[in-house]
This record gives C-alpha cells, sequence and structure tokens, in this order.
C-alpha cells in the first residue's frame, strides 16, 4: 500500500503525537523527503526522536528508511553517487565507454524532446507576459540557469539570475513580486536553495516555470508549467546535457516570438561585447555570442 494511503487509513488509531506528524507528512511531502529530519521536526513541531517512533510505528526501521519510502513513492529514488561510481572502476581502458556515454546521450535527448517539446510553446507565453523572469539553479544545475540568463539578456533587459552569491539568496528573492515569472532547475537529489526559491516565488505572486526530471519532483508539484529533461548517465553524475538543449529550445523559440526588434537589441549586444575588448576581433571573421 502506498504510504500516504496507509496514513490516511491508520490515522485515526495513532496517537495525537503521531496525528501530528502524520498531517505534517501528508500536508508538506515535499519537505520530508528533502529536508533533513531536524528541520522536518522544527516545523513539524516535534523533536526527532518522535519522528523515529513515527517511522518505527509505521514498520520501518527508522526515519532515513521513511524518507526513502517517500521519495520513491513520488518517483524520486535514485542510486548513490558512490555505487554507481564503483561500476566505472577498471573501465579505463574500455573503449566503449565513450560510445555509451554518446548512446545515452542520444537517448536522453529524444526522451527529452517527446517529454518537453509540446510544452515549450506553453512556458514561452508565460515568460513573455511576465514583466521581469528569474532564474534559479544550483550546484550542477547552475550552468543551465547561467546559460539561460546570459542568453535571454541579450534581447530582453528584464532577466535576472538567482544564485545566492555573497548570501545573498534572500534578498534576490525579494526581487521576485507578482506579475514577474521564475524559472527553477533542479533534479533528483533536489536541491534545498531551488526549492526555498521556488517557494517564495509561489509566495510572491510569481509564476513558476520547472525544468526538472520527474513531474512528481517537489519543483514540478508547485509549478505552473513544467518541462522534463531526462538526466540518465553511465557515469556516477547525472548528465544535464538534455536539459541544456531544453534551455536552447526555450531560447530560440522567445527569441523568434519577440518581433522585429530582438535583431536588433542582439546586434547591439554583439557589437558591444566586441567594442569593449570582452571578445577578441579576428579579421575577417565574427566570433559566435
Amino acid at each position: 500500500m502506498p504510504v500516504k494511503d496507509e496514513l490516511r487509513q491508520r490515522f485515526a488509531t495513532l496517537s495525537p503525537a503521531l496525528q501530528q506528524i502524520a498531517k505534517y507528512v501528508l500536508d508538506h511531502p515535499n519537505e520530508v523527503v528533502t529536508s533533513s529530519m531536524r528541520t522536518v521536526g522544527a516545523h513539524a513541531g516535534t523533536p526527532p526522536s518522535t519522528l523515529v517512533r513515527f517511522a518505527q510505528h509505521l514498520g520501518y526501521e527508522g526515519w532515513p528508511q521513511f524518507k526513502q519510502a517517500m521519495a520513491q513513492e513520488m518517483g524520486l529514488g535514485s542510486e548513490a553517487y558512490g555505487e554507481r561510481a564503483r561500476s566505472l572502476l577498471g573501465r579505463g581502458s574500455d573503449k566503449t565507454l565513450a560510445d555509451e556515454i554518446f548512446q545515452v546521450h542520444h537517448a536522453n535527448l529524444d526522451a527529452t524532446e517527446r517529454h518537453s517539446s509540446s510544452g515549450l510553446s506553453k512556458v514561452a507565453a508565460l515568460l513573455e507576459k511576465a514583466n521581469a523572469v528569474h532564474a534559479a539553479g544550483f550546484r550542477a544545475c547552475f550552468p543551465i540557469a547561467f546559460s539561460f540568463v546570459y542568453v535571454y539578456r541579450l534581447f530582453r533587459n528584464s532577466v535576472h539570475l538567482v544564485d545566492g552569491q555573497g548570501g545573498s539568496l534572500e534578498m534576490q528573492q525579494r526581487a521576485m513580486v507578482k506579475g514577474d515569472a521564475l524559472v527553477v532547475i533542479s533534479f533528483a537529489p533536489y536541491s534545498r536553495e531551488a526549492l526555498q526559491v521556488a517557494e517564495a516565488a509561489k509566495a510572491a505572486g510569481c509564476k513558476v516555470v520547472a525544468l526538472t526530471d520527474s513531474a512528481a519532483s517537489p519543483l514540478s508539484l508547485l509549478a505552473d508549467a513544467t518541462l522534463l529533461f531526462s538526466i540518465h548517465s553511465p557515469s556516477f553524475f547525472p548528465s544535464i546535457t538534455s536539459g541544456m538543449a531544453l534551455i536552447e529550445s526555450l531560447l530560440e523559440l522567445l527569441a523568434s516570438q519577440a518581433g522585429k526588434s530582438v535583431v536588433k537589441r542582439i546586434e547591439n549586444a554583439e557589437a558591444q561585447l566586441f567594442e569593449s575588448g570582452a571578445y577578441l576581433e579576428v579579421v575577417g571573421k565574427r566570433g559566435a555570442l
């Protein structure tokens, strides 16, 4: 029986203290699978020891096992990086390893196209209507968010990167207001900061677009629109190749629908990059942005 169904079925038989935890788990499944036991306990108003007792009452060895069961039920379970890295040992001279990686990249791109190509127009329309667009991606997803902001800023000024640099995450979140949109990127195991920013954007009245790996991810569950990308990899760490491809496709669509003025903006931006010395001028050639 699914964990949440079991909780609903057994709710009336639980003690008041355990009912308090069960209600919190049912109301906040995202936080249960992404936050520490201490954080969940603090927000649920109960000590960690009671969380352990709650998990054991349901038949689990402890809270980590209960948390893992919740994650798997939401489609978020993943093999540990160390275990995946161990499978690579001794394959350094394996000539098929590189071929395998490229084959998986191709499969990821195909899967991402199937899952998300039909949703790109909806997301582009949502972003075009927004007064300002914010983008957030942390750790492995930072390059995706940065690339989105870097290229989008070439033809739209009201695009901002939320990166929390210098401890400024709360300050950057305050800039998100009703009428804006947030593009937030993360995959399992999900970034605490990504979920924090998404929740702040939602509370501020922003539209939220999630780029993530599962329709059951914490980001997707609160997003107004979701674009899925596949992260499979024969390596020890998930791949972001299809995430980059997805954001490039979205940018291409945004540029194509921005009107004739976008061409002038991009030309001016390119000229400024060369005039400032940011790009080196090669005689007879103009480098790509």
